[in-house]
C-alpha cells in the first residue's frame, strides 16, 4: 500500500497531524475507531466519504511509523 498518495500533512490543518486526502479526519481518528472495536464496515458507514483504501493507508502509515521508531539507551 502506497499510503503517501492518501495520507497528507498540512501545517495549518489539524495542527499538522497526518490526515486522509487533505480532509480533516486524521490517521489517529481512524486508528482510534479501529482500536475501540469499530469494524472497517462501521467506519465506512459512519463516514461515507472514506474508502477502504483510506483505512488501509492509515494502517500502512502506522506500520511504517512503527518500523521507524528508534530505541534509545538510557
Amino acid at each position: 500500500m502506497n499510503y503517501q498518495e492518501i495520507i497528507t500533512i498540512e501545517p495549518g490543518k489539524r495542527s499538522g497531524k497526518p490526515c486522509i486526502r487533505g480532509m480533516r479526519i486524521t490517521v489517529y481518528d481512524v486508528l482510534s475507531y479501529l482500536a475501540s472495536g469499530m469494524t472497517q464496515s462501521e467506519i465506512l458507514e459512519d463516514f461515507p466519504y472514506l474508502t477502504a483504501a483510506d483505512i488501509l493507508a492509515c494502517l500502512s502509515y502506522a506500520a511504517d511509523r512503527e518500523q521507524q521508531t528508534l530505541t534509545l539507551a538510557a
